[in-house]
C-alpha cells in the first residue's frame, strides 16, 4: 500500500487594503480541489469575507465571486504572496 504526503500549506499575511492594514488567511485546498487556495479576511464591519483562487496559466485569480474592490485591487498581491510561500 502506497501513502501519499501533501503538504499542508496555511499562512496569514498583513496588507494594506482600502487604507487599513488587514489580515487575510490562506489556505491550500488538496485532494480533488488541488490548485485552489481559500483566502478569508475581516471587513470594516467584523464579518468574515471568504474567497477562492485558482491556479491559470497566468498565476493565481480570483474566483468569479461578488467582493469588495478592495479585495479585487489586491489580486496581484496575493498572487505574489502564494507563489513565496509555495518556493519556500
Amino acid at each position: 500500500m502506497k501513502l501519499k504526503f501533501v503538504k499542508n500549506v496555511q499562512f496569514t499575511s498583513t496588507i494594506k487594503a482600502d487604507y487599513r492594514l488587514r489580515e487575510f488567511n490562506f489556505r491550500k485546498l488538496g485532494g480533488e480541489h488541488e490548485g485552489i487556495f481559500t483566502v478569508d479576511v475581516v471587513d470594516d464591519r467584523g464579518n468574515r469575507i471568504m474567497f477562492r483562487m485558482h491556479k491559470d496559466d497566468n498565476g493565481w485569480k480570483i474566483m468569479n465571486q461578488v467582493l469588495p474592490e478592495w479585495i479585487l485591487k489586491n489580486e496581484k498581491i496575493f498572487n505574489d504572496l502564494i507563489e513565496e510561500e509555495l518556493q519556500a
